[in-house]
């Protein structure tokens, strides 16, 4: 039984490497629920019903925009959507991490992800990052031994010089990969100057999960965190690189994807998205 599970990991790294277009569909493409965001002011089981008309299964979310837990929980279930992660925010992970793991389990959800490290304005330096190490490591490790995984979702400040690399280079080296991984959001790693197929590179099996977004041609990048939204283009028309980050995300094992568009014209876009990951697909 050993030796067969062997075999069929080198098979599926040796097909990866080989037709990595082909396998693209092998995996689920899902979406942050926060691309609907306006929709849901509107009319929530009418906008899960379009999520599902798309033929997405898998959702990253948290919260239940205002309805009872169980009622939205059961919109899901009608919807064939399957909450893949969950957000937690930071002063949660610090004080109350088990709050976040109530939340997780209650959806059914494997990760639990951290989208934004406080600080004031755009001071952020290298307390904000220690800081952060030890919370991330110790409400990791809790969120470990209850059978989840926590990531931190960059955006961007992280990426500012520290040493002879990043800020984000000194995340990474000091949080314990059995308490901490990543959500890569390609957007958030080429809009600070970062080349998200390096970074992958650089730091395989760190990155299970990770956040489609594309961006408008000629967009100035900043390291602030800060971009407007309607630079959120169709996947595949943008300078972000898809194509080739899908490929290097297939070849490294990135468990999830989700297509993430925090743009006005989101539910005009995400089909063409997924189109065009389905042209992938094809190569």
């Amino acid at each position: 039984m050993k030796n067969q599970t062997g075999c069929s990991k080198t098979l599926l790294i040796f097909l990866a490497v080989l037709f990595p277009f082909q396998l693209l569909f092998a995996q689920e493409i899902g979406l942050e629920l926060f691309s609907m965001r306006n929709q849901f002011k509107q009319d929530i089981p009418g906008t899960l019903a379009k999520i599902n008309g798309w033929n997405i299964r898998e959702i990253e979310g948290g919260g239940s925009y205002g309805l009872p837990r169980e009622e939205f929980k059961k919109l899901l279930f009608e919807n064939n959507l399957k909450m893949v992660a969950v957000g937690a925010d930071f002063d949660q992970l610090s004080s109350n991490p088990q709050a976040a793991i109530e939340e997780a389990k209650a959806f059914g959800a494997k990760y639990i992800v951290c989208f934004w490290i406080p600080h004031k304005g755009d001071s952020f330096n290298i307390q904000n990052i220690q800081k952060a190490e030890n919370v991330f490591n110790s409400a990791g490790k809790i969120i470990n031994n209850n059978g989840l995984s926590l990531c931190y979702h960059p955006h961007g400040y992280e990426f500012r010089p520290y040493g002879k690399g990043t800020l984000f280079d000194h995340l990474v080296v000091h949080t314990d990969p059995r308490y901490l991984n990543f959500e890569m959001d390609v957007f958030w790693v080429k809009h600070p100057g970062q080349d998200p197929v390096a970074l992958l590179r650089k730091y395989p099996r760190r990155f299970p999960l990770l956040h489609l977004k594309d961006r408008k041609p000629g967009t100035i990048g900043n390291q602030n965190g800060s971009a407007d939204e309607e630079t959120n283009v169709v996947l595949g028309q943008g300078d972000v690189g898809i194509a080739s980050i899908m490929k290097e995300a297939i070849r490294d094992g990135v468990k999830h994807y989700f297509i993430e568009d925090e743009s006005s014209k989101s539910e005009e876009q995400i089909p063409k998205s997924l189109s065009y990951l389905r042209t992938l697909g094809s190569k």
